[in-house]
């Protein structure tokens, strides 16, 4: 049979694993290797992709690509747990107090003031971040879905000024199968730390041991962070620290990196090793004994053979010699081996190939998780299934139902949208505004009665107040729309939602991986941009990044806002999700042109794990919460600020730098008017309006302050602009029309300048498209 056959509620043993090339090498690293068991959970809402269970985790993987994989040995799977006896905890020793793994301890320790780095890798979805916070106490963003980390990030150890700890992006193996694998793979091997912080997830070590030992086979000094052992504890679980570092050959020290506990012990320990250059102690996983110790011998003559060529490229000889047994290309282009010793090398590995009757990939995969079998088999005991895991078992029923998925996320994120827009988030902006008024009314009353100039007392109360005030009310719709979105991102929900969107996805030519940017696009479009580094294809990456800003951002709520308020005050939350809506559906058609033409091709393979769901930590959201507040102010205070300058003064001063009395005559009316007449055929064809859209590139708030100002401090008179047909038109382009400095500048960094700019003009173009449209059908309807 082949896995793609397999029901739901059944098991069967992996036979071979087809395919090629680095998505064979995935599927490998993963775990799908000849002889383990897979269970088949159950089929996405829309049949595809499946969800299956293997080595104790989720993963999810695609019916054409299961479709490559044959099974045998079709059996019901099994709810029975074996019992393990429980272990006797253990004192786990302190600094000096063992032995145990300092066996490769360097002679000559760093001299006292340099710097001591350090990397922090570990998988995906492992606490990474949350743990870089606790070390360094940096505010970094942490998420429950894999890929939050999707750049390096460096801060020092608290109370260690000579240290830098580097988060890497999560990867499963230093085989790099996305960007941002290849980051981390890159950074450890050309930077060299002094080093390496490794963190697992203890609740599902078998899966994140696989990288532990690749990254033991760097040679670089490191410690195993064992986090969230509360977890494993209350689950009654346990794991034996020292004899699991008696096997490994590093030290092991449990943390909570979520609850603080353990991490003075990590640091320590980090420390220590590195400043004493006490490299692991083991890095042979291979058991002599196994089918005749075929990859023993296969690794060891390979490390022989290219010995020279590693340490002259300064490659670690046993990490070279296990890529290149594998068939890592880039590592065998890297040494550039001559014919003679390619020749051997191909001989070497035929050789083990047929002893082992595997493929070379196959064979290191399935050396690696028997070592890590044993290890557990003999460290671990999981005498029950986890409560996280029976209860995202009992949340999944529903939130990735077959019946029940899609509606119960348009439900969520209806509630999310009506919460935000109609309740908590309107009532708190009503509220801040009311404060800006009294204070607004206090200034003015003090300029006057201290007889400030006129001019001055316009450039504080039209000019700033009006301007900043105006974008400043609609912060805590802004904070209350990213706190309903880290909520569904630390839960692990996110991850469900691509799990569940994979095969509408696939329609347009994008992979349920993309949903992710596409929903962190809904608070800015920056970290969406950046989060599709994720994505494994550059084909997937570059249709996300194109499509990322039609998922409405948060900086345009100001806009949406007033809009609604001045035209639409009893339908605000459904002009709201409209627009919403709008974005998404504009962003679909704009993925079939671009599916049809400039990107032809399949989305690559959907293959991602899934987390247990979590309870929201609250540090975690505050922190989020407080960034995003943060920099919206930020950006009230500079760019927004000077942007309102230069409106004011444009506005209130003609090309002889007099005080105009009427604003027609001002040099703001002369530059703008040149643009004006682009969107005469839309209906608002007014300098004013023109001036607002230029000053929106900098940064969408800036059109709410620029109206603001233009009219006077009062918003009352959009009405002297605007019907309430060209509200929705103007609504519908801003919608669309280019993104901010910002994010085309993340755009620039990611794709290049001719995608940047591509981006601006053809989303200008859509957008004008767009909007005429909705006024033509407004006039047929005869809304004009």
């Amino acid at each position: 049979m082949i896995l793609s056959e397999l029901k739901p509620g059944q098991s069967a043993s992996i036979r071979s694993v087809g395919g090629e090339g680095a998505l064979r090498q995935h599927f490998l690293d993963m775990g799908l290797i000849p002889g383990v068991e897979v269970t088949l959970i159950k089929l996405a809402p829309m049949g595809d992709p499946m969800e299956l269970r293997l080595h104790s985790y989720e993963l999810t993987l695609r019916l054409a690509d299961a479709e490559k994989i044959e099974i045998s040995n079709l059996h019901e799977a099994s709810r029975e747990l074996k019992q393990q006896p429980k272990k006797i905890p253990s004192h786990h020793p302190g600094l000096g107090e063992s032995g145990i793994y300092h066996t490769k301890a360097g002679e000559n320790p760093l001299p006292e003031g340099e710097t001591i780095t350090f990397a922090l890798a570990g998988n995906q979805n492992c606490g990474k971040t949350t743990l870089f916070n606790q070390i360094t106490g940096s505010n970094q963003h942490v998420g429950n879905f894999p890929g939050v980390t999707v750049d390096r990030k460096d801060g020092e150890i608290k109370n260690h000024p000579d240290t830098l700890v580097t988060d890497l992006p999560g990867i499963y193996s230093m085989s790099p199968y996305s960007s941002e694998e290849l980051v981390t793979r890159q950074f450890l091997l050309e930077s060299r730390p002094r080093g390496i912080i490794n963190i697992v997830d203890a609740t599902n070590i078998e899966r994140n041991l696989y990288l532990t030992m690749q990254l033991m086979e760097l040679d670089i000094p490191m410690v195993l962070a064992l986090n969230m052992m509360d977890e494993v504890r209350e689950n009654g679980g346990s794991i034996d620290v020292n004899a699991m570092e008696a096997m490994l050959g590093i030290p092991v020290i449990p943390i909570s990196a979520a609850k603080n506990e353990g991490i003075q012990e990590l640091i320590d320990h980090a420390l220590h090793v590195a400043k004493y250059q006490e490299r692991p102690g083991r890095a042979d996983f291979c058991d002599p004994k196994d089918h005749g110790g075929a990859v023993h011998r296969c690794l060891h003559a390979i490390m022989h053979l290219i010995e020279d060529h590693a340490r002259s490229h300064r490659i670690p000889v046993r990490f070279a010699a296990s890529k290149l047994a594998e068939g890592d290309t880039q590592v065998l282009e890297k040494l550039a081996l001559d014919p003679n010793e390619q020749e051997m090398l191909d001989h070497i590995i035929r050789q083990m190939e047929e002893e082992r009757g595997l493929d070379q990939s196959a064979a290191i995969a399935d050396m690696r998780f028997q070592f890590i079998e044993t290890v557990c088999r003999q460290t671990v005991v999981k005498p029950k299934e986890s409560k996280e895991h029976t209860r995202s078992v009992k949340m999944d029923r529903i939130l990735t139902g077959k019946f029940t998925a899609i509606p119960a996320f348009v439900g969520i994120m209806g509630l999310v949208f009506w919460l935000t827009f109609g309740v908590i988030g309107s009532w708190l902006s009503d509220l801040l505004e009311t404060g800006i008024s009294w204070l607004t009314g206090l200034v003015d009353a003090a300029l006057i009665a201290y007889e400030i100039n006129p001019v001055i007392r316009s450039f504080i109360i039209d000019g700033i107040f009006a301007g900043v005030g105006s974008v400043l009310s609609f912060l805590p719709i802004i904070v209350t729309l990213f706190f309903f979105l880290s909520i569904l991102e630390d839960s692990g929900y996110m991850a469900r939602v691509a799990f569940v969107m994979d095969k509408l996805l696939r329609k347009i030519g994008l992979s349920g991986r993309s949903i992710v940017p596409m929903l962190v696009g809904f608070g800015c479009t920056v970290p969406g941009v950046m989060a599709s580094r994720t994505l494994p294809s550059e084909r997937d990456r570059k249709m996300t990044i194109l499509l990322t800003p039609f998922m409405s951002c948060s900086a345009k709520l100001p806009i949406y806002a007033l809009f609604t308020a001045a035209f639409f005050p009893r339908y605000g939350a459904l002009v709201m999700i409209a627009l919403y809506f709008t974005g998404i559906l504009v962003g679909i058609l704009y993925a079939f042109l671009l599916k049809g033409t400039m990107f032809r091709g399949e989305p690559v393979p959907f293959v991602m794990e899934l987390p247990n769901y979590r309870l929201p930590g609250a540090k975690n959201v505050w922190q989020l919460l407080w960034e995003k507040a943060k920099d919206f102010i930020t950006r009230a205070f500079t760019v927004i600020f000077i942007a309102t300058i230069i409106i004011w003064f444009l506005q209130s001063f003609d090309a002889r730098l007099n005080v105009v009395s009427d604003s027609q005559t001002s040099l703001l009316a002369v530059l703008a008017g040149l643009i004006a007449p682009i969107f005469w055929p839309l209906g608002f064809g007014d300098w004013k309006i023109a001036t607002a859209l230029i000053t929106g590139f900098s940064a969408k708030e800036s059109v709410v302050s620029t109206l603001t100002v233009l009219l006077g401090g009062s918003t009352n008179a959009l009405s002297t602009l605007f019907t309430p047909l060209t509200a929705v038109v103007f609504l519908v382009f801003t919608l669309l029309y280019t993104p901010c400095v910002a994010a085309i500048s993340s755009v620039r960094r990611e794709l290049g300048g001719k995608w940047a700019l591509g981006v601006v003009i053809m989303q200008c173009v859509i957008a004008w498209i767009a909007a005429w449209i909705v006024r033509m059908i407004g006039l047929i309807l005869g809304l004009g």
